[in-house]
């Protein structure tokens, strides 16, 4: 399993959609998400007292994009979704 974080915002713009696509996905060109593992240290470093944010939990086999684990911050890598995320990989959705 991976992990995207988002607005609640953004979420409810597009509950009705197929695919699900970030705001900043066409600024970024892919979408931001981490493994389980690095969950805690996203949230403190991006997300530090932000409110209104959900959590997707995705099954990486059920994802139709491409999916690349390319190096970021500190040469982690970290999983890079290059299109929307389709419906049937959201897992779970979480609010933070």
């Amino acid at each position: 399993m991976i992990y995207h974080i988002t607005s609640v915002q953004d979420w409810q713009l597009q509950t009705n959609a197929l695919e699900f696509i970030p705001s900043d996905y066409h600024k970024e060109g892919f979408v931001h998400c981490c493994t389980s593992e690095q969950l805690d240290g996203v949230i403190e470093r991006y997300f530090k007292g932000v409110s209104g944010l959900v959590l997707l939990q995705l099954d990486e086999m059920k994802l139709t994009a491409e999916l690349k684990y390319e190096p970021s911050t500190n040469d982690e890598k970290f999983p890079h979704l290059y299109g929307p995320i389709n419906r049937e990989a959201i897992v779970k959705i979480t609010s933070l």
